[in-house]
């Protein structure tokens, strides 16, 4: 017997619980190793004393019940040890008759505090579920809510949960069902979605733009149940980024728009704006130019960083404005163009500089039609002066012509007292010779002054060519000038002064002859194209100066000393041209030679008698 009771202690001081027992009056009868452990040695002490140090019973113990043969299971907090017990007491009947307690304690204080946790873990989660911003929800696979949150349910308009749960997903919900079938493809083969976006129909019809971000439940054998994520409303965000859309579409429109070159560049010059002028005007693509190109490509070398100082600086229009700057810009193209730049800095929220965006003009068109009305007011000026001067002319060629044809006389008659071979007849025929040119001169200024009226015709300009050629081949050939012809045969006629063409010939002529004194060749070359006829005079002599080219056909202008001309002769020619309806064009470089090609309208019978008809309803008048 004493062996079965070793035996027995041995078993239960094993046991990981504490175990006690307890007779009627609660003094106790055996406590096993665990049960010392927990309480400390009180075999024979009242069990109130052991368990809770107290004198009297304990406020929870529960003995009389099971004295009475009951079994009991429950919890209990003890303070002396600071632990939760899970408790199990049992009536034990001894063998006089008698009845003990037999009290087991199971140590729970550990599975109590993961309980708490769980529990707590839960309401937060349920705090989070109710009370988070966006909408969670759960669903089943087959389309139906299991439960949502009252955010979710105001999102959808819904007046409480249960009315929501009844709706079917894919009908009531999306607004293409196929939406519906595409989001189960994704998440039932990734697990997940993340921010999927998508249409839903609210309860009043109204359409929402939503981003849902969902994982799929499975069960034990690894099913789909169904999913769980949250939503949230992305209507309001979808509408403003419109209005945004819309606001940068509009701005971008006027930029675009805009007659002017626009263009903008950050802080280290990359260029973010180019607009459809600024393609135009300076040839750059904006294809070519945003994100791939430097601003200073398009400045001359230097001016970029010299514009940002002026940018910055107070002086131009204020801090962070530049205001019609004048300046050059570069083509892609390397042509140079003028303009005028207005610029401003770009600021962010705090006042940091971020970019800069320009305009400018391009002034090229006004800067010529300025040169254009400022050549157009030297040539009226100068148009003014000559006439003057033609009038001042007129007066002083008449005045001198009638004494010098006297002279001319006088010395004619003086030649036929004074024999060939006196030396005194050679000083007259100088003298003669030098009055002739001197009433050539005046004649020339005659003309300048006022040209011939002359009736025109049709007339060959191979025939003048000709005549004037034969005229003067013997007085070229003295000076060794060689003449060369290529007039083409079957040149038509033009309606013109034949004396007028003649005298422009004959200077011409003259020019060349002056411009070869030690000989050269002259060529004349005649042929006609697109209803005009062309009469090309080239010599090989000294050439005209490049600086010379532009001034030739300008009244007075001469290259040629001063006893030898006035400089009328081609401005004379000019004029004659130009009332023809032609044109004279010069090319020379020099010592090269030069080249004139007169340019006339061919004849034409109708222009001839429309111009008789002006002419005589002038005369009428």
């Amino acid at each position: 017997m004493d062996k079965e009771k070793r035996m027995l202690k041995a078993i239960f001081d094993t046991i990981e619980n504490g175990i006690y027992v307890i007779d009627q009056n609660y003094n106790l009868e055996y406590m096993n190793r665990q049960m010392i452990e927990l309480f400390g040695e009180g075999t024979g002490e009242k069990c109130h004393r052991i368990v809770n140090n107290s004198d009297t019973l304990c406020p929870w113990c529960r003995a009389p019940e099971v004295f009475k043969g009951n079994r009991l299971h429950w919890e209990l907090y003890v303070p002396k040890t600071e632990k939760t017990f899970a408790i199990t007491e049992l009536p034990l009947k001894n063998p006089d008759g008698s009845v003990s307690k037999l009290v087991i304690f199971r140590d729970i204080t550990e599975r109590k505090r993961r309980e708490a946790e769980l529990a707590a873990s839960e309401e937060r989660y349920q705090n989070l579920f109710e009370h988070v911003g966006v909408g969670v929800y759960i669903s089943s696979k087959q389309g139906r809510f299991l439960d949502a949150n009252q955010a979710f349910i105001n999102m959808m308009g819904y007046a409480d949960k249960e009315e929501l749960l009844n709706i079917d997903i894919t009908r009531d919900l999306y607004v293409r069902p196929a939406d519906r079938r595409r989001f189960q493809e994704m998440i039932e083969r990734d697990g997940r979605v993340v921010e999927y976006e998508g249409e839903w129909r609210r309860k009043d019809g109204s359409v929402i733009t939503v981003l849902l971000t969902s994982h799929v439940r499975y069960d034990h054998h690894g099913n789909v149940l169904g999913y769980e994520g949250i939503t949230d409303d992305q209507t309001e965000r979808h509408m403003m980024e419109k209005k945004l859309r819309e606001a940068h579409d509009f701005m971008n429109k006027i930029i675009q728009s805009s007659p002017s070159p626009i263009m903008a560049a950050d802080l280290k010059g990359n260029i973010f704006i180019w607009n459809r002028a600024a393609e135009e005007t300076l040839g750059y693509p904006a294809s070519d130019t945003i994100g791939k190109m430097h601003i200073t490509k398009i400045y001359p070398e230097g001016l970029a960083h010299r514009i940002m100082k002026m940018i910055r600086s107070p002086e131009n229009g204020g801090v962070g404005i530049l205001r019609s700057y004048p300046m050059l810009y570069v083509r892609q193209d390397g042509q140079v163009i003028d303009g005028s730049l207005s610029a401003a800095m770009i600021y962010d929220d705090d006042g940091n500089e971020v970019a800069t965006v320009g305009s400018f003009v391009d002034m090229t068109e006004r800067i010529e039609m300025e040169r254009t009305l400022h050549y157009t007011q030297g040539q009226l000026l100068q148009s003014e002066k000559l006439a003057a001067m033609g009038r001042l002319t007129s007066q002083i060629a008449h005045e001198l012509n009638n004494p010098l044809y006297g002279i001319m006389n006088t010395l004619e008659l003086l030649k036929t007292e004074i024999a060939p071979e006196n030396k005194r007849r050679k000083l007259l025929d100088m003298s003669l010779s030098e009055t002739v040119r001197l009433a050539e001169m005046l004649r020339k200024m005659l003309s300048f002054s006022k040209p011939d009226q002359e009736e025109k015709a049709a007339v060959n300009m191979n025939t003048i060519v000709d005549e004037l050629l034969m005229l003067h081949e013997k007085q070229l050939q003295e000076n060794s000038i060689k003449i060369k012809t290529e007039l083409a045969e079957d040149i038509p006629e033009v309606y013109a002064s034949k004396n007028q063409m003649r005298q422009v010939f004959l200077n011409m002529i003259s020019n060349a002859r002056d411009a070869m004194p030690e000989g050269g060749t002259m060529k004349f070359r005649t042929w006609h194209m697109d209803k005009t006829v062309y009469i090309e005079i080239t010599d090989t002599g000294y050439g005209i100066n490049e600086e010379n080219i532009n001034r030739i056909f300008d009244s007075f202008f001469t290259t040629k000393e001063t006893v030898k001309g006035v400089g009328l002769g081609l401005s004379v020619c000019y004029g004659f041209i130009k009332d023809h309806g032609g044109d004279i064009n010069v090319k020379s470089r020099h010592g090269e030679g030069t080249t004139f090609t007169i340019s006339l309208p061919v004849y034409a019978p109708k222009e001839e008698n429309a111009q008789n008809w002006v002419g005589k309803s002038a005369a009428s008048k």
